[in-house]
């Protein structure tokens, strides 16, 4: 049987970090591979142009998402830093991107964090946790900031079934 892998979106937000820890816990309880992706905002080929060289990569961004690992070391995983359309004039949509990652590496489930806009707010900025829960073709488990937690964050006491196997 294959191994299981959760994506973890990140955006480095407090949402996001927060949201990592029930990541990681998922992963250690399914021994499922944690894929941890970035979306970035910048561009990573000329825009509107046919490129044929692979870019270089962010050094820097790189290494600001490989900070992002988890402390149990018997927890595998691995780092995406994923970038828009290559040569597109569109606008990058992190949700799309986490979307297309997610569909082409089959993952078994998405943990992401949300900001917990509402309202207009959430009108102008929109919700990348939202297009992702709408349209993966997965489970996805969007995590609220800590501020709207009613309680410290414990090792969570939810049992998952996974094929008969704890």
């Amino acid at each position: 049987m294959p191994r299981k892998t959760i994506l973890y979106a990140t955006d480095y937000s407090e949402a996001s970090l927060y949201a990592f820890q029930f990541a990681t816990w998922l992963a250690r309880c399914t021994h499922a591979k944690l894929l941890i992706a970035h979306v970035s905002q910048d561009e990573q080929y000329p825009i509107g142009e046919l490129f044929n060289d692979v870019p270089d990569v962010d050094q820097q961004e790189l290494d600001r998402l490989k900070s992002v690992r988890p402390s149990d070391p018997d927890i595998e995983y691995e780092h995406r830093l994923l970038y828009g359309e290559p040569g597109s004039t569109k606008v990058t949509h992190p949700a799309d991107v986490i979307l297309n990652v997610a569909s082409k590496e089959n993952v078994d489930m998405i943990v992401l964090g949300t900001h917990g806009r509402s309202g207009l707010e959430r009108l102008l900025v929109g919700s990348v946790a939202e297009t992702v829960m709408r349209h993966a073709g997965c489970p996805v488990m969007a995590i609220r900031p800590r501020r709207y937690a009613t309680a410290p964050l414990a090792e969570p006491s939810l049992t998952l079934a996974t094929n008969g196997q704890r």
